[in-house]
């Protein structure tokens, strides 16, 4: 049996490839913006659902480090999270790239974001760290947070999928660096990279700022249901 710990790394890998699967999947596949956005959307749904009891189902860096920032896990574990996570992101873009036709992978660039016609790289850093807020926020006062409704996975999932139908045509709304991450390195386009992980990284961190000293009362955010400790 693995340690507390590491069942919750494998479940952060295998969660975000799963994850990843499905949506960068559907952005190969074709599909328009709302099919794109309720992939990932309810496959994030499901898997925060169904793996939040191991790990807290982060499957993403910029939630990581806003639960670090919240004081709900360590650093050396929140280390670890983030390369599970760009360990699954990785094995989900190269899962997409052997299953689909290489006319098809190249021609959606392997599913990686990229910014939109007339849309700057400070435009676009903006746009996600403002998608990422709303998620994040989504996170705390859903999951996170001990007075928080027990909705599962669904809220999260909703935000997500909310996101990518504003902000899809934009910056492809990863709101995750992870998401860029894996099918930037099956397609081997790193153009512009820093926006998908400045901006995401910037909402993470004012969503925690904002929810720990502002909203959470006396109730101290951690994660939950698990906290992982090395």
């Amino acid at each position: 049996m693995l340690s507390r710990m590491g069942a919750a790394v494998v479940a952060e890998a295998v969660g975000t490839f799963l994850f990843f699967f499905v949506g960068i999947g559907a952005v190969v596949a074709g599909a328009d913006l709302v099919g794109v956005a309720f992939a990932h959307g309810l496959a994030l749904a499901v898997l925060v659902s169904a793996l939040g009891a191991v790990s807290g189902g982060h499957f993403n860096p910029a939630v990581t480090v806003a639960v670090r920032m919240s004081g709900g896990i360590g650093w050396g574990a929140a280390v670890i999270y983030v390369l599970a996570q760009l360990v699954g992101a990785v094995a989900a873009g190269f899962a997409v790239k052997a299953v689909f036709p290489e006319a098809a992978f190249t021609a959606a660039n392997g599913g990686t974001p990229a910014l939109g016609d007339g849309i700057t790289i400070a435009a676009g850093i903006g746009i996600e760290a403002v998608l990422t807020l709303l998620l994040v926020m989504a996170v705390f006062g859903t999951a996170v947070d001990p007075r928080a409704p027990k909705l599962g996975g669904m809220a999260i999932g909703l935000a997500v999928a909310a996101d990518i139908m504003m902000g899809g045509p934009l910056t492809g709304a990863a709101m995750n660096p992870a998401r860029w991450f894996g099918p930037a390195v099956a397609s081997g386009d790193y153009t512009n990279w820093y926006v998908w992980w400045i901006g995401p990284l910037i909402g993470a961190i004012v969503a925690a700022v904002i929810y720990r000293y502002a909203l959470a009362g006396e109730a101290e955010p951690e994660v939950t249901p698990a906290t992982p400790d090395l």
